[in-house]
């Protein structure tokens, strides 16, 4: 139970696995200064008020009472129906999906999670990119994640709980580090662990390494502000699933098909 808001703030801040440092740098304040707001020792300004609702991806009137606000939940289809509670977006995503994230996510993460730019944010990134530019070019789906639009960008639903699981089972770790004076969060591979390939097809193996290669070098920075030019993003509802059948409303800024004259 969150008896008040620096309580609740600290909870948000580790359930989005954030360090502190990271908080008081984007709302603008030191870290001795952030950590006296968590103990409830120094008052928020209004302006570090709708700052720290937006990283939380919360509508301001419903952080400062304290409520997380609209809530999605993943329920991996096994054949149970649940109950969909007030407030809550429950998104259903089949099992086989999950698998084949499951198999990409080790297989990026053995291609490129070693190079210093690749983070969290990043790995985030370049999952959206691989799923949206498929589906503008196959009209088709490679992983089918659900993406929410929040103010760093897409992120994808069901990341938490298999990297969760994935932790679980040793296949990876997490290391905290900085990239320049950010902090970061990092995924290191068990070097025993090989991703199943078997679950791909040619065309999509194919797709994903031109992904990685002509992204995985950039920064989270750039990657979000690419992100946030394109149409998915900017159509999509803050804290709401992106549309993939807009991909092909896409400018030329981040359109990846090429499509002929008049269309």
């Amino acid at each position: 139970m969150i008896n008040n808001l620096p309580d609740f703030i600290k909870q948000l801040r580790k359930e989005n696995n954030l360090t502190q440092e990271y908080v008081a740098s984007e709302i603008g304040v030191s870290r001795p200064t952030y950590e006296q707001i968590e103990k409830g020792k120094r008052e928020l300004t209004i302006s570090e008020t709708e700052k720290l609702a937006k990283i939380f991806n919360i509508p301001l009137e419903n952080f400062l009472q304290g409520k997380k606000g609209v809530k999605i939940t993943v329920d991996i289809k096994n054949g149970k129906r649940k109950n969909k509670k007030e407030d809550e977006i429950r998104i259903s995503i089949p099992q086989k999906n999950i698998e084949k994230f499951h198999q990409i996510l080790l297989y990026i993460l053995r291609k490129v999670g070693g190079k210093p730019n690749v983070g969290m944010t990043v790995i985030y990134k370049l999952l959206y990119f691989i799923d949206f530019d498929y589906y503008e070019k196959y009209e088709n789906q490679l992983m089918g994640l659900v993406y929410v639009k929040n103010h760093h960008g897409p992120t994808p639903i069901p990341f938490k709980e298999v990297i969760d699981d994935m932790i679980e089972k040793k296949e990876i770790e997490i290391i905290k580090s900085k990239f320049y004076k950010y902090p970061q969060t990092k995924y290191l591979i068990n070097p025993s662990i090989k991703p199943d390939l078997s679950i791909l097809s040619g065309e999509e193996k194919e797709h994903i390494d031109w992904e990685l290669e002509r992204l995985s070098n950039l920064t989270a920075a750039q990657l979000s502000a690419l992100s946030h030019k394109d149409v998915p993003f900017i159509t999509a509802q803050e804290g709401k699933p992106l549309d993939y059948e807009s991909v092909f409303y896409r400018t030329k800024d981040t359109s990846v098909r090429e499509y002929p004259d008049g269309e």
